[in-house]
Parts: C-alpha cells; structure tokens; sequence
C-alpha cells in the first residue's frame, strides 16, 4: 500500500538534517559567530606589506610601446640641433660643478608636456615620477621644479632658432604651402590681479615704505626685541628687496603707460606692481582683465604656425607688418595672400602690407551706407583703392573664410590642448618663450603626425 506524501517528505529533512550534523562534526576549526571586523582579523589573508623590498623587473626602454607620442617627439627632437642650448654649459668632463641635465630632456619634457596641456613646473616635476611617459623621457635622470622651471623661460633665442629648424623640416616635406597665411591674436590673462594696478602717486608712496622697510631690516636687532632666526631675517630682507624691485620696475614702465593713452587720460595710467609690463585689455567675454597679447601666423594648408609674436599692445592695428617681417626673415619667403581680420586694419597698414603680399581683409562700413565699400576714395593709396576693389570680388571673398577656418582652430587647439588658458610667467620675454612652446609643440604633433619620424 502506498505511503502518504507526508511521510515521504519527514524522511527527507531527517535525511538533511543527519548530512548537516556531520559536517559540522567534520569542520572543527569553523569560527563562531562573531562581528565583521573580528572575523576579518581572524581570517589568513594575504595582507598589504609594503616596508618589504620587492623585486619588480622593469628596463626603462619598454615602459613606452614604440608609437607612444612621448618616443615620437624624442625622435624628431633627436634629429634638430640643440646647439643653443647646450652653450651656456659651463661644466666638462674632469673639471669642477655638478654634471648638468642634458638639454635633449629638457626640451623633449617641456615639449611633450605642452602637448598635455599641462603648464606649471610643479606638476611638470610631479609627473616625473609618477608618469610613465615622464619617466621614459628622463631616462633615469632626477629632475627638480627649479631645473624644468629655469629652463622653460632662460632659452629664448634658442627657443626661436629650434623653431626656425622645424619649419625649414616642415617647408622641405611640403607641408607648407606658402599660398595662404593667416594672423591671429590671443589675449591670454596674465598672473597678476586687477588690484594690483596703482597710479603714479601711489606706486611712488609704496616704493618709499619699501626702501624704509628694507633699511629697518638690514640694522641689527635692538636689545629685548623678540629673536628672530637668522634664517628669518634672511628671508625677511629677500621679501624686502623683491618687492622694492617689483616697485621700480612698475614705476620704469610708467611711462610707456601713460603713452599708450590719450593726453587728457595720462594722469590715469596704471600699472601692476606683480607684473609690470601686463596691461588691462578687453577679453573675448567682454570683460576688462590684465592680459597679454599672443599673436600667432599661420599657414591655411596643413595649420602650420610660421610666426610667434607677444604684445601687451590690447590692439591689433600695428601688428601685421612686423609679423610680416618675422615670417619672412623664418621662412626665406612670404605666402601668396596675407589673412587678417578687422582689428588689424589701418590704411597705413594696409599701404606697408601690400608691398610684400597680397591682403585680404574686410573692409570698414562706410559712414555713408548709399556708398559703395568698394569704391575708392579720393585720399587713397593705389595699394589702398586696389584692397576695396579686390575684397568686392567673389574670389577674395570665398579665401578670406579660410581665416576663420585656421586662426580659430589654432587658437583653440593652444586654449585647450596646450593649457593656454592663463599665464604662469610674468614679463613679456617669459611669456614669449611660453608662447614659443606651444608653437613648436603645436608643430612638431604636426611633423609626427605626417610620419616624419
């Protein structure tokens, strides 16, 4: 007779219930209950030791795969002459001084870091040791913040003649076409604050209290005053004398200041006591803030940046020919046509541009909207009435838009890409040489990524 299903159903838990008594019975060393953090401690983990010696394998040469960007740039940075840079090495082999850090790293680092967006010597130093493209790049070689700092801003000669190499490579592989070169500035903000801007009188006045303040330190201390280090003082007096140099330097840039204004604004200049040769300029934004002024040249065809200038000039108008002349004296040529836009335009401009190239550039509104833009006027040059007449045609019309395409690019490319967002350097040479930088690390992505290497 068939079992109910109830019977069927106590065998098995009695069956369960035996196999759990066994196991338990078979695992004498389980852990009773406990909280989470006591069992953790209880149970055999492999934990962290990191005050042992542990042998990790590594050979500088294959941190990098071989189409790194960081070994490209070595590559092509190994075949331009750094002649330059090595000259002011005064320490030889056999003789006296620390070995110095060869130049080769130095210009490779600043350059690959650029190309990173990365912009202060601090991360810069940071990144030597933590990063592996930094550290293949230093090759073993330790580096320190005041190295890398230094040298960012004391080579500008040879800055400019390395970038002269890169483009005789670049016009040699065709990648300079000489048809069409577009001029651009970018106002970039400078490392100083708007408060830091005073009058005439009042820089006067602070340079005073500084020259007092510097004397009342350089005398000894009087008797029961409070004990001061001697490296305190040191420090003191070095604060002392920089900012009465800060001071002199803003009072010697007065006037050129005062020049740049009206003759009823003269008395209103201003200039920074923490960088003196910044100027308050009018920002893309519409804001007024102390910048410089990066004028970049630049060729239509592949975006090639042929010519570096720094103003702190917040106009255009008187930067188009000395670009001209820069370029030409670079490149042993000028291009065909000449793309500017309309913050470069002034007839006497215009007169001087023509002479070399070909300018393109819009023409004013005339007050008289019955009148004809394109028509000449009576005062004008033959250069000036030929200018109006060719940018009515649809052929200059149709260049002219490559301005746009290039200038705006490579300005972006720099704010973006190569961290040109604000400066760290203050003076107009400092700031060139950061400029200098992006160009050639802007060129030689270019020379990479052509295959050039």
């Amino acid at each position: 007779m068939r079992q109910p299903q109830s019977s069927s159903v106590n065998k098995y838990k009695r069956a369960r219930a035996l196999q759990d008594d066994a196991a338990t019975a078979a695992a004498p060393h389980s852990l009773p209950s406990t909280s989470p953090t006591e069992r953790s401690a209880q149970l055999r983990l492999r934990r962290v030791q990191r005050d042992q010696v542990a042998p990790i394998p590594a050979r500088l040469a294959d941190l990098l795969p071989p189409d790194h960007l960081a070994r490209l740039i070595w590559e092509a940075i190994s075949r331009l002459d750094l002649t330059a840079f090595y000259q002011p090495i005064q320490v030889v082999e056999g003789g006296a001084g620390q070995a110095a850090t060869d130049p080769q790293i130095l210009v490779a680092l600043w350059t690959f870091t650029t190309t990173q967006g990365v912009t202060s010597a601090r991360a810069l130093d940071r990144l030597c040791v933590e990063h592996l493209a930094y550290i293949w790049l230093c090759g073993g070689v330790s580096m320190n913040y005041h190295t890398l700092s230094d040298f960012r801003i004391r080579h500008r000669q040879a800055l400019d003649d390395l970038m002269t190499q890169v483009l005789g490579r670049l016009a040699h592989a065709g990648l300079i076409e000489f048809e069409h070169f577009a001029q651009d500035g970018i106002r970039v903000r400078a490392s100083a604050g708007a408060a830091s801007f005073h009058r005439q009188a009042t820089l006067e006045k602070n340079l005073a209290e500084a020259q007092t303040l510097l004397a009342t330190l350089a005398e000894p201390p009087a008797d029961g005053g409070e004990a001061v280090s001697a490296g305190e003082q040191a420090a003191q007096r070095r604060a002392a004398q920089e900012r009465l140099e800060r001071l002199e330097a803003a009072l010697a840039e007065m006037p050129a200041a005062q020049a740049a204004k009206p003759a009823s604004e003269r008395g209103e200049a201003r200039v920074s006591s923490t960088d003196p040769q910044a100027r308050v300029m009018k920002m893309a934004d519409g804001g007024f803030r102390p910048a410089y002024n990066i004028q970049f040249a630049t060729d239509t065809a592949q975006l090639v940046i042929a010519g570096v200038e720094v103003t702190n000039a917040g106009t255009d108008k008187a930067e188009m020919v000395p670009m001209q002349e820069q370029v030409q004296e670079r490149c042993g040529r000028l291009p065909k046509d000449w793309l500017i836009d309309g913050g470069f335009v002034t007839l006497p401009a215009i007169e001087q541009g023509a002479e070399r190239v070909r300018i393109l550039a819009p023409v004013p509104e005339p007050k008289d909207p019955a009148r004809d833009p394109a028509l000449p006027l009576a005062t004008d040059s033959p250069a000036v009435a030929e200018w109006r007449a060719r940018m009515a045609t649809p052929e200059a019309k149709t260049t002219y838009h490559l301005r746009a395409a290039t200038s705006e690019c490579v300005n972006a490319q720099a704010r973006s890409s190569h961290g040109l967002l604000q400066l760290r350097v203050r003076g107009l040479i400092k700031v060139l040489c950061v400029a200098l930088w992006i160009a050639l690390s802007h060129n030689l992505l270019i020379w990479v990524h052509h295959g050039m290497v």
